[in-house]
């Protein structure tokens, strides 16, 4: 008997027959509307969720490094007293954009306008850094840091002056220990500043913990006359560390040390790495259970159309055809599940800040607590790529998983199955 030709159009006919509901078989369509249901969901959550760690990983990467600098030289033998012609020299290596001399040191930080206080990390760094400083440009909210070296005032995150209730032109007192050396040892320093700039970098604990004051008042602050604690230096391409360390040191020309961002956050971006990692298995495992629903739908729409199937082979069906009308009605779950998730998880990642603030409002409750998730709105980023592999990924399981069911129904006897008819 001559074959059929491949999906031809009686068995994608048969098969479309089969996907629509009939009294006597109302739970085999009821299986494949879970089936199509569980692909969708899985799908869409998987496209949202890669999306939203992507948009954390890229929104934490852009403020951590666009605050702190790429690469940070720091004293290896003596004092750093010669900052200025250290930093023109590396910044003319190619691949550094900025070299930026600062004064770091930690103070706790209170005010006449609230009770308690906070601890603060206190830089110093002149005003034509500050300007260029990518995580401080363009977020000062009020004041300004126009004559920031001669004004005598600090510049402050927005988080920080809401907890002291601190506005532009308030002052702000700052205690440290590294004082005034007496007889008597190390006389902790106080001193009150006028507050110039408030900024919102958009990282709560960012917001609430810098507060930047020009240079040679953080070296008198801190007793470092004429030096420096550190040398940030900010990269064209931050991914690019590897290639420019052996010209920095070469051209520090001094002993230094240095280390970079990845250092300094590894703990932090390795567990957000995991993190994501662990959540596609488990949001995998959603598609996974609906490709098991699909195959379990399939076994039972077998047994119940194998009359149907024996009378198809006894007409002239071969067993080809008949895999094929459920492969056919399988896939084509599958395949709308997918293409339903896939639009569903694009529309919700590109509105996921949207529907965040919706729900917010709709439930009377903060659903993102910038104090607990680090930034002030939830990120979303689309990669394509992952976007393509969840795709493929997900119509791969759904055609593997009709192929059993498929088989079964091709291997069905037609003796067998008309004996009792």
């Amino acid at each position: 008997m001559a074959s059929t030709r491949p999906f031809a159009p009686f068995e994608w006919m048969i098969a479309m027959r089969y996907l629509r509901a009939r009294r006597s078989s109302g739970y085999v369509s009821v299986i494949a509307g879970f089936s199509f249901l569980g692909i969708m969901l899985g799908v869409a959550t998987l496209i949202v969720v890669m999306s939203v760690m992507n948009g954390f990983h890229k929104d934490l990467l852009a403020k951590i490094v666009g605050i702190n600098g790429h690469i940070f030289l720091q004293a290896a033998d003596a004092p750093l007293t010669d900052y200025d012609s250290l930093a023109k020299r590396v910044v003319k290596v190619p691949g550094v954009d900025l070299a930026i001399p600062m004064i770091e040191g930690s103070a706790f930080a209170s005010s006449s306008f609230a009770q308690g206080g906070a601890g603060v990390l206190v830089r110093g760094i002149r005003e034509s850094d500050i300007t260029r400083l990518p995580g401080i440009a363009g977020t000062v909210r009020t004041g300004t840091l126009s004559g920031f070296d001669t004004a005598g005032g600090v510049a402050i995150g927005q988080r920080l002056a809401d907890n002291l209730n601190l506005r532009v032109g308030d002052k702000i007192k700052l205690i440290t220990a590294n004082g005034a050396q007496t007889p008597f040892g190390i006389v902790p320093r106080i001193k009150s500043y006028p507050v110039t700039a408030i900024f919102q970098i958009g990282m709560a604990e960012f917001d609430g913990i810098f507060v930047y004051m020009p240079l040679p008042e953080a070296q008198a602050f801190f007793n470092q006359e004429g030096q420096a604690s550190v040398i940030e230096l900010f990269l064209k391409d931050p991914e690019q560390i590897d290639s420019v360390r052996s010209a920095i040191e070469a051209a520090a020309v001094r002993p230094v040390m240095m280390t970079d961002w990845r250092e300094r956050n590894r703990t932090f971006f390795d567990a957000l790495n995991v993190e994501r990692n662990v959540m596609f298995v488990i949001l995998t495992l959603i598609v996974l259970v609906a490709a098991l629903n699909i195959i379990s739908g399939l076994i039972m729409l077998v047994k119940d159309k194998s009359h149907d199937i024996a009378i198809l082979r006894t007409m002239g069906a071969t067993r080809g055809a008949v895999m094929r009308i459920f492969l056919i009605t399988g896939a084509s779950i599958g395949i709308a599940g997918t293409l339903a998730g896939f639009l569903l998880g694009l529309v919700v990642a590109d509105n996921v800040e949207a529907i965040r603030q919706f729900l917010n409002r709709l439930l009377h409750a903060n659903l993102f607590p910038a104090e607990l998730y680090f930034l002030s709105r939830l990120p979303s980023v689309v990669d394509p790529r992952e976007v393509v592999v969840v795709v493929g990924m997900t119509l791969l399981l759904s055609i593997l998983a009709t192929l059993y069911p498929s088989w079964r129904a091709a291997r069905l006897d037609p003796v067998e199955a008309l004996r009792y008819e």
